[in-house]
């Protein structure tokens, strides 16, 4: 409002009128600069307001996580007694290992391939392949059901898995098994870590811009059995800890027909890479380890550090667009006065609970959740579903904000509005952000959920 009381002003007053009148506040000086902020921001508007009208919605119309088998089902104890019957691991690495699940959230039903739980565990191709065809298809077939989708719609496909990635490759595997169209314009992510669900969604975003009248399907997984470590390097030895068996498939589109059966709209997605730094870069890589010569994944000491300096910086960046002015003004005024004038200032930390309802973040480990909290200042309430999907489902890399999201629908906790914030974390390293708003209540009575025949025995107290 302010804005244009001023250009009213400059229209309806003469040239030395007007001048008087901000005279009166300003000297010339400031008011040449008032002036040039005020075409910054005149232009700033334009240009928002013309990249927002011909810019289509994106709906997302529905997901589905994959719930394993049962027989799948391992607990703590049970992966072990694994580890030290069957596993080539010396006594300390079991040792290690224990301390690590211990420490790690779970409970005792997540899952794991069963090619790991045979004897002795079975490391191969074969059933690595195996193991993603029931992730993807489960999830997809699920997705298909709910979502009533004719496969012939769909325009769009993305894949993405961190670590195996066998030729002819995941998105290739699910035009077979679904006989999708020809002309159907797939992508398959690899090497991305487990925020490479969010970069699908971003992808898809762009796509779906330059397409009209389309249909995007993702599918997000991790592969644990050509993930497993065999070697007994501490580094490599955590991720057999925390990476357990998981996938979702969701469904996009940017028809304006589906706005009143979809479930959310995308509002807004963040991509932050700091590989350009060597401590995050290395955080997490793949490797073989020094001794042995057995490749596995490598967690350094430096992840939660790179973790916390890509969350800044993505928080900067989405800050702009979710943030009350309020907010904004308090950050920006800290940031100058620490940055110009006293050092030892603190910077203002913006609330950014007044932005969401609900928080879907990365199950990464128990220390990530701990560490968001304290930076977010969260509530237990707020990281419950994030806690209890660790806890129920381990870390499911890339899909795991998925199933987050599924036991806040579960939970009946999604009402026509509410704003939805998904975090998540991978190698590079990187911090990717999405943002949605909820189109409709959300009825867990009528939803196929990975949470519905157990969701009244959570919230669970889990044991440090």
């Amino acid at each position: 409002m302010g804005m244009f009381l001023i250009l009213f002003l400059f229209s309806t007053q003469s040239k030395s009128s007007t001048l008087s009148i901000m005279g009166d506040l300003l000297d010339i000086q400031a008011s040449k600069i008032f002036a040039i902020l005020l075409c910054c921001y005149l232009i700033a508007y334009i240009v928002t307001f013309y990249q927002k009208k011909f810019s289509k919605t994106i709906y997302l119309v529905d997901f589905a996580c994959h719930k394993p088998f049962a027989r799948c089902m391992c607990s703590k104890e049970t992966f072990i007694e694994k580890s030290k019957s069957e596993g080539p691991f010396k006594d300390e690495s079991i040792v290690f290992q224990k301390k690590v699940i211990d420490k790690s959230g779970f409970g005792d039903k997540t899952y794991v391939p069963e090619s790991l739980l045979k004897s002795p565990p079975c490391i191969s191709t074969i059933e690595a392949k195996k193991e993603t065809e029931s992730v993807i298809f489960g999830a997809i077939d699920e997705l298909l059901a709910k979502t009533k989708m004719n496969v012939d719609d769909i325009e769009i496909l993305i894949t993405n898995c961190s670590i195996f990635n066998p030729s002819p490759s995941l998105s290739a595997m699910v035009i077979n098994r679904y006989k999708l169209k020809h002309q159907i314009l797939s992508y398959n992510l690899s090497g991305m870590g487990c925020s490479a669900g969010l970069i699908a969604i971003d992808l898809a975003k762009q796509l779906l811009q330059v397409h009209p009248n389309s249909y995007a399907l993702l599918v997000s997984t991790e592969n644990i059995n050509s993930g497993y470590y065999l070697g007994n390097n501490r580094s490599m030895l955590v991720s057999n800890c925390l990476f357990r068996v998981g996938g979702a498939a969701i469904l996009l589109s940017n028809i304006s027909s589906d706005s009143h059966r979809s479930k959310y709209r995308l509002k807004h997605t963040v991509r932050t890479h700091t590989g350009s730094q060597d401590s995050c870069y290395k955080s997490i890589l793949q490797k073989e380890d020094e001794t042995e010569k057995i490749t596995g994944i490598s967690l350094s000491k430096d992840l939660m550090s790179s973790a916390g300096f890509a969350l800044k910086e993505n928080l900067t960046t989405l800050g702009k667009y979710v943030l009350p002015l309020l907010e904004q003004f308090k950050f920006i005024s800290s940031f100058v006065v620490k940055k110009y004038f006293n050092n030892k200032v603190k910077a203002y930390t913006p609330d950014f609970k007044l932005c969401f309802e609900h928080f879907c973040i990365h199950t990464g480990g128990r220390a990530v959740l701990d560490e968001m909290q304290k930076l977010l200042g969260l509530s237990d309430f707020q990281l419950e579903p994030s806690r209890m999907s660790l806890y129920r489902y381990g870390n499911t890399s890339s899909s795991s904000i998925w199933y987050v999201l599924a036991y806040c629908e579960a939970k009946g906790r999604i009402r026509k509005g509410d704003r939805i914030w998904q975090i998540a974390f991978g190698s590079g390293f990187k911090c990717n952000t999405a943002v949605w708003s909820a189109l409709r209540n959300v009825d867990p009575i009528n939803e196929i959920n990975p949470w519905s025949d157990e969701i009244n025995e959570f919230p669970v107290e889990v044991s440090i």
